[in-house]
């Protein structure tokens, strides 16, 4: 696991584990890992679980993955954007 990575999840796994202070480190994975629904033995939990985990936690139910909200556009032309990536201006 990378460094940023590292930083990501340390980051995102803060406020969780200042509202459960009476877990200690294994406890609280098991915890975030049974909420994701993981359900293999605890040395297969990836970074991956943890962080998307973490990250949608607070999300509520229907909502869009943070990541993705950030490039949506609502009423995306597809048509006219395929024609623009080929060199043709839709809109002459």
């Amino acid at each position: 696991m990378s460094c940023h990575r590292i930083d990501e999840l340390l980051e995102l796994l803060e406020p969780v584990w200042q509202a459960n202070q009476e877990l200690n480190l294994a406890q609280m994975l098991v915890k975030l890992a049974g909420e994701a629904g993981f359900a293999g033995p605890l040395e297969e939990l990836t970074d991956d679980v943890l962080i998307y985990h973490l990250k949608m936690k607070e999300t509520g139910e229907g909502k869009m993955i943070p990541g993705i909200a950030k490039d949506y556009v609502e009423d995306y032309d597809w048509k006219s954007a395929i024609l623009k990536a080929r060199g043709i201006d839709p809109n002459e």
